[in-house]
């Protein structure tokens, strides 16, 4: 059974689910940066990011008196989140490796070749 969250927990419930969302999006953003143009300097701050991320889902996760199994999905969430942004590189990498640059998209659609709608651009 789950307790309740205290009222006194509230506003630490409300700011750490803030910055759970805040944080994540910053680790994302800066992982992607990173990768993309090439500045390690950068995956140093979205691990920083990723650090506060597990900080405010932990907290978030006392405030709200999450227990037993629920302490099992929170842990995962936070492993999960932390490799996905690899696999996902990973994935694009792999998918892309073999077209050279300024080929065609699969399926042969080009600016040129695209079917325009009637009153679209």
């Amino acid at each position: 059974m789950i307790e309740p969250v205290h009222l006194d927990n509230f506003f630490i419930a409300f700011f750490s689910g803030a910055m759970v969302v805040m944080a994540g999006a910053l680790y994302a953003l800066l992982f992607a940066f990173s990768r993309v143009h090439g500045l390690p300097r950068l995956m140093i701050a979205a691990y920083g990011a990723y650090g506060l991320l597990a900080a405010a889902v932990l907290t978030l996760a006392y405030a709200l008196n999450l227990d037993g199994l629920w302490q099992a999905v929170v842990l995962a969430m936070l492993v999960g989140y932390l490799l996905a942004p690899h696999g996902i590189w990973h994935l694009c990498e792999g998918t892309h490796e073999h077209q050279p640059d300024g080929a065609a998209p699969a399926g042969g659609a080009t600016p040129d070749n695209v079917i325009r709608q009637p009153g679209g651009n």
